[in-house]
């Protein structure tokens, strides 16, 4: 298992990481398989979508402030049940195919750390099957 630090730098935010997914299947030599990506913060989360346009991560963090808002009718008592929720929305894993060294990722397709409780030191563990 790989381990991969992520430093995140405010509160909610999108980070595309998948340059340095990709050099780690480079620098380990792995061909053809399946690469898990596996979130294991109760506040953070992992997912894929368009990264041609910034302004789509920029929507999709604001609006899901919308959707659900750092205050509201919650118990949790850390002062974060915004971000727990919005973790689950997103989901801790991501499971993507390795062909010939390379991510197989659509034309517009970025991977993306998701942060909804930072600033904080982050990690996302990297699992690579052959």
């Amino acid at each position: 298992m790989e381990l991969l630090e992520i430093r995140t730098t405010t509160r909610e935010e999108l980070i595309d990481i998948t340059s340095r997914i990709q050099t780690l299947v480079t620098e380990n030599n792995w061909e053809d398989g399946i690469l898990l990506l596996y979130c294991p913060h109760t506040t953070g989360a992992v997912t894929v979508n368009e990264g041609a346009d910034p302004d789509v991560a920029r929507d999709i963090t604001v609006n899901m402030r919308k959707l659900v808002p750092h205050t509201g009718d919650y118990l949790h008592m850390e002062g974060n049940s915004d971000a727990h929720i919005k973790s689950s929305m997103f989901g801790c894993e991501q499971m993507l195919i390795v062909e010939d060294g390379r991510i197989q990722l659509g034309t517009w397709q970025s991977i993306y750390f998701c942060e909804f409780d930072g600033a904080r030191n982050r990690k996302l563990w990297i699992k690579f099957m052959g």
